[in-house]
């Protein structure tokens, strides 16, 4: 998927930039905003941004705001002084930038959001990212599948639902993608929810944070758990909320024989 997204984005600035020099030596500033280093596949990918730019001929700015909305907003502002032919944008908060791009856009700076839409502006030329809802689905069907693989003769499962970060807007897709496949199964009761807590006011995580998905496992499990009873799965849209879950679970026994590991969803394929 990174490697899809990455070319799209080249490809996108690609037609963007018929319009300038075609000679590599003139081909300019590129600004790219990622939003974290606390996630490898914000470095994967901003690595790979820049190194297919600059065989294009472009010089790249990267930067990092380590999932600070005011460091990032100062980094772009910046970014535009500096008189860029485009910006690769992953934004922390899509609905923060609108004041900013406004300027990129007076300036004729090309604007492309980066997987995160950013929104309440029009002045955004391309969005590349992948099909959210699709990835939602998979990570339930796999769940599911790991359900009836793991724990064959148990009805309900006991699962817990985490979301994205609410600011960002794929993590809805995420979400709403998940729960066409787990609703029917809530519904039909082959699937408890037993803590009760569903929908993004309610699941999501701020930031997507390994440390608040962690916090709020604690509390899942002493408040819906210490009866005995077991978590068989744990729906989870990224690996750094995973991390947090499993560390959750396994303070509690789990991963052992007695008490084995719940199927835990993610995405990203980062490293454990």
């Amino acid at each position: 998927m990174k490697i899809i997204k990455t070319l799209a984005a080249v490809a996108a600035l690609g037609v963007a930039a018929m319009t300038y020099s075609a000679h590599a030596a003139d081909k300019g500033l590129i600004g790219v905003l990622m939003p974290t280093k606390t996630s490898q596949r914000w470095i994967n990918d901003g690595d790979a941004v820049k190194s297919q730019l600059e065989k294009l001929g472009y010089t790249v700015d990267l930067q990092y705001a380590q999932d600070d909305i005011p460091n990032q907003l100062s980094q772009l502002e910046n970014e535009i002084t500096k008189g860029p032919k485009a910006l690769i944008i992953a934004s922390i908060d899509g609905t923060t930038m609108a004041d900013a791009l406004q300027k990129a856009n007076d300036a004729g700076v090309v604007t492309v959001a980066y997987d995160r839409l950013i929104k309440k502006t029009p002045n955004v030329d391309y969005y590349t990212t992948f099909d959210n809802f699709g990835v939602g689905v998979i990570q339930a069907n796999s769940l599911v599948k790991g359900l009836k693989e793991r724990f064959p003769n148990t009805k309900p499962w006991n699962v817990e639902l985490f979301g994205g970060s609410p600011d960002d807007n794929n993590a809805f897709f995420f979400y709403n993608g998940a729960m066409s496949v787990l609703q029917p199964l809530i519904d039909d009761g082959s699937i408890k929810i037993k803590s009760g807590q569903m929908g993004m006011d309610k699941v999501g995580t701020l930031r997507w944070l390994a440390a608040t998905a962690q916090a709020r496992m604690d509390n899942l499990l002493s408040a819906n758990y210490s009866d005995g009873s077991r978590v068989d799965g744990v729906l989870s849209p990224y690996d750094g909320l995973s991390r947090g879950i499993t560390a959750s679970l396994r303070a509690v026994g789990y991963g052992t024989d007695a008490q084995p590991w719940p199927i835990v969803t993610g995405q990203d394929a980062e490293t454990a």
